[in-house]
């Protein structure tokens, strides 16, 4: 087993840090969420944490860490009298993204419970984790069921098993940490707004720090027993002083006054739901407790806002985390108290926290405008014409980019067919949850038990094995696994055409927002977006298949535009990247959106080439819709017959805002070459 480097060596990260320990101060306060670049430590400094908790005594031989002072009287072990307790260390356990519902929740022995009767229980990873840490490293690529689950568990504070009849409950209390990198896409706002604190992190582009960190890292990875001593003392200290401030945190005072400063702040920053306003005020109380304090002050309120306000103001994932500061300390200072109860301390008046100090800092300032407005967008320098002509002092080959319109809400485009992709909310497939459709022979483990499927295989042979009771003979051969239909995710691949023709502002600004609308819809529905984009003499991936529909955003705002219509290349470069991605995941179904006015201007004959590129899709079955950007009085009709091609359909611009995109949705079902 290895040794966990310790937490009082993890180097800066101080907002990390002191969010892991406000936790473990006052589990209460819901957990914590880093969010972060890879290899900043977040693993690394959320591993070390278990080793600072207390010890936790529970019942002797309790499968379900009971507490000897409060036995849960539902435990499936129990009910517990007066047993024997034991003290063991604080778990840490880790939810693999992977893991299945059964190894989550736990599962129940299906045979005997028909058979005999009996609630035979397999405990899981959530009953392990029942007064200890539950900790889900890449939580945002956690399944969607497996994301059901936590929140009810978090929510409840107990684990519900269900299945035919047979019911089991028991206590699962737990504080929730989860690591993530925003690259690979957002979480859902449900689980989001569930953790409690929210932290920022980066690397430090300091030499000095950079090279602390990789001395300690060495000096671990060579000798892990002694540079593990050699922190033991701050370690011990920092487990110390945990001990304390459990201890005074019944005696922290929270007043009037700063409950007043948590509740404007929270209306403040427009935060939805009551929530962050208790959030806060725990995160509060365990500050004052973790300082040696019996009153919360003005400080412990504007830190707590810090922590637990970001994530909670997010409205879709395009919006930038953080919060505005200035606006933050306006309002401390506006309603800070006058009855002298902790209250009474604004910014201006109290001292900042030691920003070296483990209870210090805020989040780092974000990087961008502070107008709001989106990372790329550049102020136009005069408009160029509808025939894509740049304007005076700009190349003609290249325009700069426009800020998309605002978005707007879509109706849903699916993949015609059954699939078995990955769980998610856009077209039909099979999947372990969602109606019951029939019944198979289990492949494996049992997971889903039909219970009149499993019934009528074991009736005909009841009197050949011997049944004499009133209970039912049934033998693993009987059983019979559930077959389902949900709904998956999909890839949408965003082909866009950048070329001259396209490159009107309004125009171009109207495109831009019918594609950040449907990237909205994509990440509502759990789908990975990919972007491929083509102008001048050739076609690039600007964005590679994956699931931060955000990043999509990014790329999507800073497109510059101009030069020729290389379409064909465009749609090659599409292919191909549906070639690969067919050979990482095979099970996820293309949804292609082609973006263009339809004319095919670069390299040698482009509209017969462009022809052939586009027959390469319709000969594969891939389902795909032309978004017609032609505009002015005359039109061509080019998109339309590129649907043709493509065997998708086409919609102009116009009607893919309006209602009649329901229409759209049956025509791609209906004229799509795939076989359901």
């Amino acid at each position: 087993m290895s040794t966990p480097f310790p937490f009082t060596a993890v180097v800066g990260q101080d907002d990390l840090r002191l969010a892991l320990l406000l936790n473990a101060v006052s589990p209460a306060v819901g957990g914590v969420l880093v969010r972060g670049e890879k290899g900043t430590a977040k693993s690394t400094a959320v591993r070390a944490l278990s080793a600072l908790l207390p010890a936790v005594e529970v019942v002797t031989g309790c499968r379900f860490s009971c507490d000897p002072a409060a036995p849960d009287p539902a435990c499936p072990d129990g009910p517990h009298e007066v047993e024997a307790s034991s003290t063991r260390p604080a778990r840490m356990v880790e939810l693999p993204v992977g893991a299945s519902e059964d190894r989550l929740v736990g599962a129940l022995d299906i045979e005997r419970a028909l058979s005999e009767g009996v609630k035979a229980f397999e405990p899981g990873l959530l009953a392990d984790a029942h007064r200890g840490i539950l900790y889900v490293d890449e939580v945002n690529l956690l399944h969607d069921h497996l994301v059901d689950l936590l929140l009810d568990a978090a929510a409840m504070g107990a684990s519900y098993v269900e299945r035919e009849g047979v019911s089991v409950r028991h206590a699962a209390r737990f504080l929730l940490v989860g690591t993530m990198n925003p690259e690979e896409g957002e979480l859902r706002p449900q689980l989001l707004d569930r953790f409690g604190l929210t932290v920022e992190v980066a690397a430090s582009r300091e030499p000095d720090q950079r090279v602390e960190v990789v001395r300690r890292r060495l000096a671990h990875d060579d000798d892990p027993a002694t540079f593990v001593a050699r922190w033991a003392d701050e370690e011990a200290e920092v487990r110390a002083r945990i001990v304390a401030a459990r201890a005074l945190l019944p005696s922290v005072r929270l007043g009037d006054g700063a409950l007043r400063q948590i509740a404007a702040t929270c209306a403040a920053f427009e935060v939805d739901g009551m929530r962050a306003d208790i959030v806060m005020a725990r995160t509060a109380t365990a500050l004052a407790a973790w300082a040696g304090r019996t009153d919360v002050l003005a400080e412990d309120v504007r830190q707590a806002a810090l922590l637990a306000l970001p994530h909670r103001r997010r409205r879709n994932p395009f919006d930038a985390p953080g919060l505005d500061e200035d606006k933050l300390d306006e309002t401390l200072e506006e309603f800070s108290g006058s009855d002298g109860d902790g209250g009474d301390g604004g910014p201006d008046d109290e001292p900042d926290p030691d920003p070296d100090g483990p209870g210090g800092g805020g989040q780092p300032p974000q990087e961008g405008p502070d107008d709001g407005s989106p990372a790329g967008d550049v102020p136009a320098q005069g408009e160029p014409s509808e025939d894509g002509q740049a304007p005076a002092g700009r190349s003609a080959a290249e325009q700069s980019p426009v800020r998309a319109a605002e978005p707007f809400r879509t109706k849903v485009l699916s993949v015609p067919g059954l699939g078995e992709g990955a769980a998610g909310r856009r077209s039909r497939a099979r999947t372990e949850h969602g109606r019951t459709t029939g019944s198979r022979r289990p492949r494996g483990a049992l997971t889903k038990l039909h219970l009149a499927a499993t019934v009528q295989a074991a009736a005909p042979h009841q009197l050949a094995r011997g049944r004499s009771g009133r209970g039912l003979v049934v033998r693993r051969d009987d059983l019979r696994q559930a077959t389902r239909e949900g709904r998956e995710g999909n890839l949408v691949l965003f082909v866009v055409d950048a070329s001259g023709s396209m490159a009107a502002r309004q125009r171009m600004s109207a495109v831009k927002g019918a594609v950040l609308s449907l990237l909205l819809d994509a990440y509502q529905r759990r789908d990975k977006v990919g972007l491929v984009t083509f102008r001048g003499s050739a076609a690039e991936v600007a964005l590679p298949p994956t699931s931060s529909v955000d990043a999509a955003a990014v790329r999507l705002e800073s497109l510059p535009t101009g030069g020729r219509t290389p379409l064909s290349a465009g749609l090659l470069r599409a292919h191909e990247v549906l070639r690969v991605e067919r050979l990482r995941d095979s099970a996820r179904r293309p949804l292609v959106v082609v973006v263009t006015d339809g004319r095919a201007t670069g390299g040698p004959e482009p509209v017969a080439t462009a022809g052939r590129a586009a027959r390469l899709f319709a000969a594969e079955g891939v389902a795909s819709v032309v978004v017609d950007c032609e505009s002015g009085p005359v039109r061509l009709g080019l998109a339309g017959r590129l649907a043709g091609e493509l065997g998708g359909t086409a919609v102009t611009l116009d009607a893919l805002r309006a209602d009649s995109l329901a229409g759209l949705v049956r025509d791609v079902q209906g004229t799509s070459r795939r076989a359901a």
